[in-house]
């Protein structure tokens, strides 16, 4: 049965077990509106990642931003390593070696291939559905199309956001929903299923037998695979706006909406571990 129906609610954040957070590995979360706060990364929520990355936990950013931003959140943000445009990459920054460590799920004659092919699928999308855009951070993108529908457009309804998935999956695409842009992309990858090759690859941990050493913080329909597989899945307040159309919603949330809920998860992670 769907978590987080009558049945089986979302539970307060406080109500999320002390006892099983003192084996705490990693924290991964959703960038947009999770970490992001009306499109920004606050202090509050900056710090919090950096807080928790300081006390010795992998802070995994698992986002559908292009890869041109994962670049940057490797380098620069006080992470172990990120997962981006919904599964199709992961990078990793080697301090040590002064290296950037990138995984591509497909090779770079594939993705050239189908950037092409979803850019006349993207011009379809645009005709059919009014007051959509192609997301603006298209161009920095190696393996999917994000179609925008309230990010730097006036927001869609809902409607109109499942009609762009629909047109993506006729389109033989995978399609995921976020707060800001409806994803599409040839394969089956998702985020979790990227997150599990990072692990194993770049860190010799067997997701599998240590789900319940990660917390997942998200907020949207994209997350519902990690929602599903992670004992301590959390939403941000927020989530409450998708409830209708999330297939499985976490099992815990906040009572502060986007940064301010990660850092309200974040204190009370590190007040665990004291």
């Amino acid at each position: 049965m769907r978590s987080g129906t009558a049945e089986h609610p979302m539970q307060p954040l406080a109500e999320l077990p002390r006892r099983g957070l003192a084996g705490l590995q990693g924290v991964l979360t959703d960038i947009d509106d999770t970490l992001s706060t009306h499109g920004r990364i606050s202090a509050q929520a900056y710090a919090a990642m950096a807080a928790l990355h300081d006390a010795g936990l992998l802070v995994i950013p698992v986002t559908g931003r292009p890869a041109g931003w994962c670049d940057h959140i490797a380098r620069m943000w006080p992470v172990a390593a990120v997962v981006g445009e919904n599964g199709a990459l992961y990078m990793r920054h080697d301090a040590a070696a002064r290296k950037l460590r990138t995984r591509y799920l497909v090779d770079t004659d594939r993705r050239r291939r189908d950037r092409e092919h979803l850019a006349t699928i993207a011009q379809r999308i645009l005709r059919e559905v009014p007051g959509c855009a192609i997301a603006s951070d298209q161009q920095y993108r190696e393996s999917d199309l994000a179609i925008d529908y309230c990010e730097d457009v006036a927001p869609l309804a809902p409607a109109s956001v499942e009609r762009i998935a629909e047109l993506m999956r006729a389109e033989g695409l995978t399609a995921k929903v976020s707060s800001i842009h409806v994803n599409g992309w040839f394969g089956e990858y998702d985020k979790l299923a990227t997150t599990r090759l990072l692990l194993a690859d770049e860190f010799g941990i067997d997701l599998d037998t240590a789900r319940e050493r990660f917390v997942f913080v998200g907020d949207s329909p994209n997350d519902a695979p990690m929602f599903e597989y992670f004992p301590y899945s959390i939403g941000v307040a927020n989530v409450r706006a998708f409830v209708d159309r999330i297939s499985t919603l976490p099992k815990f949330v906040t009572r502060s909406e986007s940064g301010a809920g990660f850092a309200e998860v974040a204190g009370q992670l590190l007040a665990a571990r004291d």
